[in-house]
């Protein structure tokens, strides 16, 4: 770590990173790319201008945050003049082009499309393109472009406290509406090629040719996976089998799959190495063979990342830099994040990062813990510390986001990487012979048991519930302290000392004032919340770690409902589950009324209630408003459209707040709101 810090560039990597998060966070430059252009020169200019050290750093450190705060702003296409969100109108005629090809809904194929025109105008951006699904399969390709008439709608927000947040994921890739459309209302103007599209071309052809060798769904969804960077066909289920035996990252072509394919070409071109320039010759090859990968790959933001890493790592071997992996991937994320900004925020490239740099930081030192005499048993060793440094690394960023944690990671690791190579390896030769059609039925079936019985153990594994701990409630605060506790504990791990072991006892109190601080807010809170859900009615009343949820479920279905779970997860609480809803509720000092399809509403001494509409009760709005001078008038997800649609004309006339939690959100009433 001390050799980390000592490295000027990675100075540069944390002013550009702290200029990324500031300008994405609170919009610091919001005046235009002229005026940026020119300070950013001007800095430049100081910098040649200026001679002294204390003053020449810190105008090195406001450089890198200002090319940070650059890299955002120009990246996001809202601020340029072609964007078409400075293009729409009431008719939109439209011309896009197909991008990338995503994995489908339930409902509706889905598409990432470039507005390339509207009217006769040029323009510029993405939108995520829904198509309804037809009984004909007839999907578009990349390079495809469409014409459409469309209504550019925007992303919801979550309804929910806790849920994730579709609409700001998508932002972060640069797309900030969406399209619906059914299959017949597209036209096909013509189809372009570019590079990306005949890669994607070449792609499809090689999955017809697999898809025709007879593969069960499970095998070639994974091959499709794991050799093509294609995830689409991956069953629900699968996903949640490699999730719960802590493999997940083995379904996306990653770190780890180009970590392997990297060793592997490094072995078989390490003869080049005995010619003059052999070496050169060799990095060349490895860096084309890596980049054509991606290519293949799809160029997903995991290939992306791990290409760029890996591309450097060899990089950094071949100069023989005694620190060339932790240099090479610090310069590897400062070039992606200069490219990508958005990258900063993505969850996979935080996992992938702090994976291999717990790799090199962690590993060494593990295994020096202990030397087996056996060969076999000293792989085992090295792939189990590689594992557990690894997972160190990410469990705290990894508990934060998914809330779970498979204690039997490692098991899966043992089992499955060792093997990957050869699956990998075996996976291009199958490539290969198919698109000759020279592929054997015998190097079919054993390929396809291969891959089955990978899919058995993970299943295997997974179904080990008594080792995967779930719902797991994670706070922001409780992350940030545990990297403390990691970062000054290994630290402490390396060398003891009085200054280190002061340092981590410091970060283990700093993680019990935050436990007990959550805690006590946690048992102190008290809340109202109505939640949204379409075509029933569910709330809560919350008093401290108790959340009693009135509902219209059965009970099975309101175990299972992701807006309650959500919630238990996000604020770690305890649930009942009570079916009968109260007409009337003393929530502290606030009456609340809630008003069902009979509409009756008579309790005396009401002053000022709180009123909830469910299930579209018949009653004249405007006689209850001016009998009972609601506070607040809330309809949830049970009513009618038809109905929310009239209480709402009638609430603005009269002035009285009106709530739909259906374009709103959840309605929460705190104890401090009062």
């Amino acid at each position: 770590m001390k050799k980390l810090l000592g490295y000027l560039p990675f100075h540069f990597l944390l002013c550009l990173i702290v200029g990324i998060s500031i300008q994405y966070t609170t919009n610091f430059w919001d005046y235009g790319k002229t005026e940026l252009s020119i300070v950013l020169i001007v800095t430049a200019i100081f910098l040649v201008v200026v001679k002294r050290t204390k003053v020449f750093v810190i105008l090195t450190w406001i450089t890198f945050f200002l090319l940070g705060v650059s890299t955002v702003f120009f990246s996001d296409a809202t601020n340029s003049n072609s964007s078409y969100q400075k293009h729409l109108s009431s008719d939109n005629n439209t011309i896009l082009i197909i991008r990338k090809v995503l994995k489908p809904g339930r409902f509706h194929d889905k598409y990432e499309a470039e507005v390339v025109q509207i009217w006769n105008k040029k323009t510029s951006g993405n939108i995520l393109l829904n198509i309804g699904i037809d009984t004909v399969k007839n999907q578009l390709k990349v390079d495809d472009q469409i014409y459409i008439a469309p209504q550019f709608l925007e992303v919801n927000r979550p309804l929910n406290p806790h849920q994730f947040d579709y609409k700001n994921y998508l932002e972060r890739q640069g797309i900030h509406h969406q399209v619906f459309l059914k299959s017949n209302q597209f036209l096909k103007v013509k189809e372009s090629i570019s590079f990306l599209g005949f890669i994607a071309r070449i792609r499809s052809k090689i999955q017809k040719s697999l898809y025709q060798q007879g593969f069960s769904n499970n095998t070639y969804a994974v091959i499709n996976a794991l050799l093509l960077g294609q995830r689409q066909d991956i069953s629900k289920e699968l996903i949640d089998d490699y999730a719960r035996a802590g493999a997940i990252h083995i379904l996306a072509v990653s770190g780890l799959h180009v970590g392997i394919v990297l060793l592997l070409l490094s072995f078989i071109l390490k003869p080049l190495e005995r010619l003059k320039k052999g070496r050169i010759i060799k990095l060349i090859l490895i860096v084309v063979f890596l980049w054509f990968f991606a290519l293949l790959a799809g160029m997903s933001a995991s290939v992306v990342r791990a290409v760029t890493m890996f591309s450097a790592v060899a990089i950094g071997q071949t100069t023989g830099n005694k620190n060339s992996i932790e240099h090479s991937l610090i310069f590897s994320m400062f070039i992606l994040l200069l490219c990508k900004p958005m990258f900063l925020f993505d969850v996979g490239f935080q996992l992938s990062y702090l994976a291999v740099f717990g790799i090199v930081q962690i590993q060494p030192k593990l295994s020096h813990l202990w030397k087996p005499k056996f060969m076999m048993i000293h792989k085992l060793w090295q792939l189990f510390t590689v594992s557990i440094a690894a997972q160190l690394a990410v469990l705290p960023l990894s508990v934060f986001y998914f809330h779970q944690f498979p204690a039997l990671f490692w098991l899966s690791n043992l089992a499955i990487v060792p093997f990957l190579g050869i699956i990998l390896i075996g996976g291009v030769l199958m490539i290969m012979l198919s698109l000759f059609s020279l592929l054997p039925d015998f190097f079919v079936q054993f390929y396809d048991e291969i891959i089955s019985l990978m899919n058995g153990f993970i299943r295997f594994v997974s179904k080990q519930e008594a080792f995967l701990f779930s719902d797991i409630s994670f706070s922001r605060l409780m992350m940030i302290g545990s990297y403390c506790v990691i970062v000054f504990g290994v630290h402490l791990f390396y060398k003891i000392n009085v200054k280190r072991l002061l340092l981590f006892l410091c970060s283990i109190a700093t993680i019990q004032v935050v436990l007990v601080f959550e805690m006590s807010e946690r048992t102190f809170k008290k809340e109202l919340i109505v939640f949204h859900k379409s075509r029933n009615s569910v709330y809560g009343i919350r008093e401290g770690r108790l959340l009693r949820v009135y509902h219209t479920l059965d009970s099975l279905q309101i175990r299972d409902e992701k807006a309650i779970i959500s919630y238990k997860v996000g604020e770690a609480v305890q649930l009942e589950y009570l079916q009968e809803q109260p007409n009337y509720i003393q929530f502290l000092e606030q009456q609340i009324v809630v008003i069902d399809s009979l509409g009756v509403y008579n309790v005396n001494g009401l002053k000022s209630p709180i009123i909830l509409l469910k299930d579209s009760p018949k009653l004249n709005l405007e006689r209850l408003i001016d009998e009972l001078n609601p506070k607040q008038i809330i309809a949830d997800g049970s009513n009618y459209k038809s109905s929310i649609e009239l209480w709402k004309q009638t609430c603005l006339k009269r002035k009285t707040p009106f709530w739909i939690t259906g374009q709103n959100g959840a309605y929460i009433l705190k104890e401090r709101s009062l």
